[in-house]
């Protein structure tokens, strides 16, 4: 099992940004699908972008497109999510997941192909 750990949540104000950051222990399989996910209070669990680790295959949820970028540093096991332009609507626990050997395909946003889930880190958008 792969441990995922985000980091680099807050608040922050309309407009502002802020840069999540997952780092997985273990060896990922080439090409298995990262993605971060957000869930936010009394809303179901969403996929908001994905990449296939060590690859070039990159997905956004429509909601983040021009907004938000993802990214990876392989040679450190870590996965990032810079998010700009953020509103109240981003306000969700963010979370990091793996889908083991799976790459990002039309399903890449299926909660049940992930393998691993990180704890969470708290966005917070608000004046």
């Amino acid at each position: 099992q792969i441990h995922l750990v985000e980091s680099g949540g807050g608040s922050v104000e309309p407009g502002g940004s802020l840069r999540l950051s997952c780092v997985a222990s273990g060896h990922i399989a080439d090409l298995s699908c990262m993605s971060w996910w957000r869930q936010a209070t009394g809303k179901e669990r969403e996929a908001v972008a994905g990449l296939n680790f060590r690859g070039r295959k990159i997905v956004y949820d429509d909601s983040v497109k021009g907004r938000f970028t993802i990214s990876q540093d392989y040679d450190k096991n870590m996965v990032f999510l810079q998010m700009n332009s953020l509103n109240a609507d981003d306000t969700a626990m963010y979370y990091c997941a793996l889908a083991f050997g799976r790459s990002c395909g039309d399903d890449w946003n299926t909660s049940w192909l992930v393998n691993d889930w990180g704890q969470g880190t708290q966005v917070t958008v608000s004046s």
